[in-house]
């Protein structure tokens, strides 16, 4: 039986810009080259935006033809060869946007990118290099003395540094999302199909809508979350004139894929944050929330575990579980012109009725249902009243939030100080994290796309029935999510999220039937692999938001790092003040510009000259709202009856509405992702094939010796592994270099210029916290003679992978069997030879009678003949293959009873 639905695949994925002295030519194709499309942008005009776009599909030969004419009809005189009238500017991938200052508009191409994760055969791509080019001509340009230094501005963006997009995967939604647009009724999608032939302008919308029987697949796309998609207001002046497949949406945040081996069966474990883009900015000057809601620092991660040997969201095993952080969402702020190092918290506006944080909570059970849980982790006792202000004001606006909704759906608040435990020498920081953990998956669920598996029938468990979410026929649905906050949402945030995905990562490999229980234990290769992936996630995101990376880290407390770590410590406390002084304003204006917060205009102060950037991220002081949200229903219509189920995944007219539904034969390549992964019409080369470059593999934490069992979830010792648990010198090299050519976190700057990072809590109470040891990420490996020591310390001999040691020299058996093997090919060819040429100039060719040394009846260079096979194996292979299609065959009597007696002997 065919897929119902699939995800649509942009055909829009090479581009060349081509230009004229009156126009530039964007010409776009798919991968395969087959189907192009042409994009027409002014430039006599100065400054406004001129695009047309044809919405033809042209062939290559068509493309050829017209690129042809344009080149003779745009020649200074006819029939002249000297000059071309058409050139070609660049080469590219996708389109960022288009953007305007105080002249003419640019246009921003991507002209690198990287792949750096997959799911499901869906590649996803950080970008590498942009270019900007301006689009009016020198002719009719009309200079402004402020225009390079706007431009300066804007291209301190570095779009080189953690953006990611994808053609056929919506970053913007989580996993969960996106299958379940995938498995929506056949009969809403035949509606929709109807309803988008009878409203799209677009002519060729309704290719493919003749299809019958039952070979037809839907193809859906989604409209992004704009919450989450940083080009939005650069792709504003262009989305309602271009077809779709021109549109591309990029994310901010982090994206790192490592490869988790469970004795041969690859399953790939992917780490996404997605970064708001509303009320963006740097540490110190975005606080609190503004007035719609949206909070400085708030990332959405998620956790995506799936098996790689199926490719296909309908066959494979999905599983995902989502988290969010998120700066407290009050109206407050921290004044950093009095130079201190930890600036005083001051509320800016009183809020009797929580209306920010009603505004906030109202998206949150928009996207995630419910129940939300906030685990605040700032401080409760203090000696002078700085982070419990927050606090305070948190429990009043969720005790009045609480009265007017439903108790099961009510918000759920977990206080814990957690620098406190911190410095107890009688508690485990971490013991206490897995205990909250625990209760929150248990509250929350986790999405899995298939049914519990029969084992999970057969032996349950008890964590297993206790388990929250909401159970569906096709398998299980995440309701809720946990909200971490502290003061900065970074180090403290980072190391309770590794705590709670860790927990979460147990139940979803216990979901696909991998480990037996639902629980891991540190100190195993699984476990490792993924606190490198969050410590990468932790970097990326404190790099962002606060100008430095980490400093506590899940070592920190476990307390199991290096006490050299202190000096190093203090070098970025340093670093980060520095940073947080000097830098960040500078940073914030090109956050402004770069989305759209601040457009330049004529007559209109600069963006340097403003003073603050608060009435440009509060629209409330510029304009009253003609709408007033209610004091008691603060939720959105509607939201309330579909809990715990996320409204924005509910079926109903409006979320349909944001889909657009296409229907294609079966193997049409916008929904073939088959083609879009292996691309069998390339010339494939391995630097091409294999440019996905993981953070981390299994294979970096697996044992030295082969005689110690190679399970990922077998409890090390440290010296045992690949990677120590504390990390000798070496390892901290080598983990160095990964992070210079993995694909998530950006390489660490070096030590003058790295903007420290001892987040919210590294600079509170410091002098009761110097007994904590610590340890940052390693500072950027410059010698080159460490360089040559690193890469002989990665290369393992063949004995330590192996066991085994291959001789230098092959014996002379070998030797004698590899001669032979070579005689038979030539001798094979001497015989074709001479056998067409009727002579041969040596007489011994043709009595020569070489024996086959194989079990086929033929064996040379030229012809095999295949081993028979019997009509088992023969059913077998055909079942494999139906199986791989999503086609399980229906399980006997005397299958059930063998499975039934494997259970009973190896556990009972």
């Amino acid at each position: 039986m065919p897929v119902a639905a699939a995800p649509l695949i942009s055909s829009v994925q090479k581009l060349v810009l081509y230009e004229t002295r009156a126009r530039y030519f964007l010409v776009g194709s798919n991968p395969a080259e087959t189907k192009y499309r042409v994009l027409k942008i002014d430039r006599t005009e100065p400054k406004d935006l001129v695009i047309i776009d044809d919405k033809h599909v042209y062939t290559q030969q068509e493309v050829r033809e017209l690129l042809g004419r344009l080149d003779l009809g745009n020649r200074t005189k006819m029939g002249q060869k000297g000059s071309s009238g058409l050139s070609r500017a660049v080469s590219a991938f996708g389109i960022v946007g288009f953007v305007r200052f105080l002249e003419g508009y640019y246009i921003v191409l991507i002209t690198k990118r990287r792949k750096m994760a997959d799911i499901g055969g869906h590649a996803i791509y950080k970008i590498e290099d942009t270019n900007m080019i301006y689009i009016p001509n020198d002719s009719v340009r009309v200079s402004h003395p402020d225009e390079a230094r706007y431009l300066r501005i804007f291209q301190n963006v570095d779009l080189s540094s953690n953006f990611y997009f994808s053609y056929s995967y919506d970053l913007s939604h989580s996993l969960q999302y996106n299958l379940t647009v995938l498995r929506m009724p056949l009969e809403i999608l035949k509606t929709e199909t109807t309803q988008t032939r009878q409203e799209s302008f677009d002519i060729f919308e309704d290719e493919g809508l003749s299809t019958q029987g039952g070979s037809g697949v839907f193809g859906i796309c989604s409209k992004p979350y704009e919450k989450y998609v940083w080009n939005a207001k650069l792709l504003e002046a262009v989305r309602a004139t271009v077809h779709r497949d021109w549109l591309l949406y990029i994310i901010h945040g982090f994206c790192g894929q490592s490869k988790l081996l469970i004795y041969g069966r690859p399953i790939y474990v992917t780490l996404i944050a997605r970064r708001s883009s509303k009320f963006a900015g740097t540490r110190f000057l975005k606080r609190g929330a503004n007035c719609e809601g949206d909070v400085a620092n708030e990332v959405e991660t998620e956790q995506i575990l799936y098996d790689a040997s199926v490719m296909s969201f309908s066959a494979g095993s999905y599983s995902s579980y989502v988290q969010v952080r998120g700066s407290v969402p009050l109206y407050w702020s921290q004044d950093i012109s009095t130079m201190m190092p930890k600036p005083p918290i001051t509320l800016d506006q009183a809020d009797p009725y929580a209306h920010v944080a009603a505004l906030h909570f109202d998206q949150m059970l928009q996207r995630f249902g419910s129940p939300i849980i906030i685990l605040n982790l700032v401080k409760e006792r203090e000696k002078r009243k700085h982070e419990r202000i927050l606090s305070e004001e948190l429990v009043a606006a969720v005790t009045y939030l609480n009265q007017f909704l439903p108790p099961e759906h009510a918000v759920i608040y977990i206080p814990w100080d957690m620098a406190k435990y911190t410095k107890s020498k009688l508690c485990n920081v971490l013991d206490r994290l897995n205990v909250i953990a625990e209760s929150v998956v248990k509250k929350t669920g986790f999405f899995v796309n298939r049914p519990d598996s029969y084992c999970s029938i057969l032996r349950p468990d008890e964590k297993w029935n206790e388990l929250g979410g909401c159970v569906v026929s096709t398998g299980r649905l995440q309701t809720g999510v946990l909200r971490t906050n502290c003061v900065d949402c970074l180090d403290r945030t980072n190391t309770a999220q590794f705590m709670v995905g860790k927990c979460a990562l147990a139940y979803q490999l216990y979901s696909l039937g991998l480990i037996d229980k639902p629980n891991l234990q540190f100190d195993t290769d699984a476990v490792r692999l993924f606190e490198e992936l969050y410590e990468d996630h932790g970097d990326t995101l404190s790099l962002q938001y606060g100008g430095s990376q980490l400093v506590h880290r899940v070592k920190t407390y476990r307390k199991i790092a290096p006490w050299t770590q202190h000096s190093k410590d203090i070098m970025q406390t340093l670093s980060r003040y520095y940073s947080n002084a000097f830098s960040d304003a500078d940073r914030q204006d090109s956050i402004n510009l770069f989305l759209g917060v601040f457009k330049p205009a004529e007559g209109k102060p600069h963006l340097w000259e403003l003073p603050t950037d608060f009435y440009l991220h509060h629209k409330n002081t510029l304009h009253l709202s003609q709408t007033r949200q209610s004091y008691t229903y603060w939720w959105t219509t509607g939201v309330l009856k579909h809990l715990p189920l996320p409204f924005d995944e509910v079926t109903c007219p409006e979320n349909r509405r944001k889909l657009t539904v296409k229907k294609f034969h079966k193997y049409e390549e916008e929904i073939d992702i088959h083609n879009e992964f292996f691309r069998p019409y390339e010339l494939s080369s391995f630097d091409e094939t294999f440019c996905l470059a993981m953070t981390n593999s299994t294979r970096d934490f697996m044992p030295k010796n082969v005689g110690i069992d190679p399970s990922p979830f077998t409890v090390r010792k440290p010296d045992e592994t690949g990677k120590s648990v504390l990390g000798n010198k070496n390892n901290r090299e080598e983990t160095v270099l990964q992070r210079k050519t993995a694909a998530s976190a950006p390489p660490p700057p070096s030590e003058e210029a790295v903007s420290s990072s001892s987040e919210d809590d590294s600079g509170t109470d410091k002098e009761d916290e110097g007994a904590v040891s610590q340890r940052s990420t390693p500072v950027k490996v410059t010698d080159t003679g460490d360089n040559t020591k690193i890469t002989e310390n990665v290369v393992q001999s063949t004995k330590d992978v192996y066991g085994v040691n291959l001789s230098d020299i092959p014996s002379e058996d070998d030797l004698a069997i590899y001669a032979r093997f070579v005689q038979l090919g030539q001798s094979q060819h001497k015989q074709d030879k001479g056998s067409q040429q009727f002579c041969s100039k040596h007489p011994l060719d043709k009595v020569i009678n070489l024996i086959p040394i194989s079990s086929f009846s033929q064996d040379n260079i030229y012809e095999v003949q295949p081993p028979r096979a019997d009509r088992k194996s023969i059913e077998i292979f055909h079942a494999h293959i139906q199986a791989g299609r999503g086609n399980m065959q229906p399980l006997g009597r005397d299958d059930f009873l063998m499975y039934r007696e494997y259970i009973r002997n190896r556990y009972m």
